[in-house]
């Protein structure tokens, strides 16, 4: 027995390390697109495009070039919550979670790959672009995460989640600190500013392509009993998941407080860079460095907030990163234009609480997934994760399209933190966790 145990110890450590470097793979999508490039660069290319009155049309419709990028980011949650609970219930159906993952990460990454095309005036593909890779990053992303339960045991997995949080901040402070040098010195490499931008959107399908290739070889399929298999295919089934999670509405209550303050987090995340730009007058140079500070900020925050979660708890934890959230938003609003040192005070408080704040999340909504569910429960998660949420973009995008401000967008985020914290604070999780039919940790 002490063989055997030691030999599924070593293959739960092999699947650990293989999972852990898909966050490695695709956060650079996440850090040098989502939240560096393509908000500033898209909404220029719009801007291109647009009439007299600041205006894009697409499809006809009165669209504020400002706007653009924070409507395509919403939109393609609207994508993405229609493909995922099916991905979500076939990948729970069939065991086959591999193929599926490999479809969606590289169907996001040839489209990420592809931005190097978005050049000129040429917007609409920019926001055609941007929808593929972001729906396409959330289906992987759900699948990757429902892998979390079966990889590591209850007591593991505030450290596990963390740790993967933390690789993916270390890649995309990697890549960035590569960007921002072929970015200020574009002209020794003989290419140009918007050539430089292209080039560095390219990178990251290339990079979130290549590093897909490990954990495709180090995770394992494991096949649902006949018993287990859903028989309703498609939206049948969609139908089948959202009535089994009303047996279970602690957990539905959990991932209802989590949609709520992650779309604050996220749409800081993807709007952050465009606020700087547009809002506060900063160069390219100053937000690159400036998210660069996160990504470094976030991994030891990401390991830090994962020891206060042994120690207080993990529900405890989450809470205090949402109220040191409000606190950072709230200064944000007031930051003077033209300062770069406020800026990057500001990112060293988001820096802090940004990876710890999810990947607990992560980590304790694994705890409230009935067995057998993993893939459909987190489809439902991974619709507010990682800059996909819809809400948020869509009330910022509203809010500069009425005002004209980006700073009155920005403060409308708060209502989302303060919102999520009493939604949270209310979730008993102790019994969510007994009632979705797993052991209850000694702390959470």
């Amino acid at each position: 027995m002490g063989t055997a145990a030691a030999e599924e110890a070593a293959e739960r450590r092999r699947e650990q390390r293989g999972w852990y470097v898909y966050d490695w793979a695709c956060s650079v999508y996440s850090t040098s697109v989502l939240t560096v490039f393509l908000g500033p660069y898209l909404t220029t290319v719009a801007e291109a495009a647009a009439d007299a009155d600041g205006f894009v049309h697409p499809l006809g419709i009165p669209v504020r070039a400002g706007s653009f990028f924070a409507y395509s980011v919403s939109l393609s949650v609207i994508v993405a919550v229609l493909v995922m609970p099916l991905v979500g219930a076939a990948a729970d159906r069939t065991g086959r979670k591999k193929p599926l993952l490999a479809a969606a990460a590289y169907t996001g990454a040839a489209a990420t790959a592809c931005m190097f095309l978005l050049d000129g005036d040429r917007y609409l593909l920019g926001g055609a672009l941007l929808i593929v890779a972001n729906a396409a990053q959330s289906v992987a992303m759900m699948l990757y995460n429902s892998y979390l339960p079966q990889i590591a045991p209850p007591e593991e997995r505030d450290a596990v989640s963390s740790r993967g949080w933390a690789f993916g901040y270390a890649a995309g402070a990697l890549v960035l600190v590569a960007n921002l040098v072929l970015y200020l010195a574009h002209d020794s490499f003989g290419v140009s500013e918007t050539t430089a931008v292209r080039i560095c959107l390219a990178a990251a399908g290339l990079w979130w392509g290549a590093f897909t290739l490990v954990p495709l070889r180090r995770l394992r399929d494991r096949r649902s009993s006949p018993g287990e298999r859903a028989t309703a295919p498609g939206f049948r089934q969609l139908a089948a998941t959202v009535r089994d999670m009303r047996r279970h509405p602690l957990t539905l209550a959990f991932l209802l407080a989590y949609l709520v303050y992650n779309d604050g987090i996220q749409t800081v995340i993807s709007q952050a860079s465009i606020y700087g730009s547009k809002e506060l007058g900063l160069g390219q140079s100053t937000l690159i460095g400036a998210v660069l500070l996160v990504q470094v900020l976030a991994v030891a925050g990401a390991l830090l907030m994962g020891r206060l979660a042994r120690t207080y708890g993990t529900k405890r934890t989450i809470l205090g990163s949402l109220v040191a959230w409000t606190v950072t938003l709230a200064a944000g609003y007031f930051l003077p234009a033209g300062a770069p040192v406020w800026f990057f005070v500001l990112a060293s408080g988001i820096g802090l609480v940004l990876g710890g704040s999810q990947a607990l999340s992560r980590s304790l909504f694994s705890h409230l997934v009935p067995p057998g569910k993993e893939a459909e429960y987190f489809s439902a998660y991974e619709v507010s994760d990682r800059g996909t949420s819809w809400l948020g973009p869509l009330l910022f995008g509203l809010t500069y399209q009425l005002t004209g401000s980006y700073r009155d967008a920005i403060i409308s985020l708060v209502a989302f933190f303060a919102l999520g914290f009493v939604l949270l604070a209310r979730v008993p999780v102790r019994q969510a966790i007994s009632d979705a039919g797993n052991p209850v940790p000694a702390r959470i």
